[in-house]
């Protein structure tokens, strides 16, 4: 699995102009599901973002949580971080999991967030959606379960 995590001020997804998730501070992660992926990839994931600091304490160094920063997340699946571009210009997207695993790791990395006591919204698996934010930082991190980066 992979993520794109970003420390947001807010951020929001909708759907047909109907609000799905929104949150103020904490995380956007946008998160992929590759065909090869397991529930092991799903959790690594969940605790990985959950546990990121990059977060500023009082000294202003990136050193806490969103949990410890009392921020919130918003996940939102995005099949494209499995794009492959290296041959020709047209993405591939062979590598991405189809439909119904993506959308069951989807969900499980969710559930996993939520466990932690984080507040989690999301946007809609599948559908077409719009997401506003704005990066705090800018701070951008990329995950990936198989630690390829």
């Amino acid at each position: 699995m992979r993520a794109v995590v970003q420390r947001v001020s807010h951020a929001k997804v909708s759907v047909n102009g109907e609000i799905s998730g929104q949150i103020g501070a904490g995380l956007l992660v946008l998160v992929g599901v590759g065909r090869d992926d397991r529930e092991a990839d799903a959790l690594y994931l969940a605790e990985k973002t959950a546990a990121l600091r990059i977060f500023e304490d009082d000294a202003g160094k990136m050193n806490r949580s969103v949990q410890e920063a009392g921020g919130k997340v918003l996940v939102v699946s995005q099949f494209t971080l499995y794009g492959d571009v290296r041959k020709g210009k047209r993405p591939s997207f062979d590598d991405a999991a189809p439909p119904e695993l993506a959308r069951r790791l989807y969900d499980l990395f969710v559930e996993h967030i939520r466990s932690t006591g984080l507040r989690c919204e999301t946007g809609r698996f599948q559908e077409t959606m719009k997401v506003e934010l704005v990066n705090e930082g800018p701070v951008t991190i990329l995950l990936d379960s198989s630690k390829a980066f």
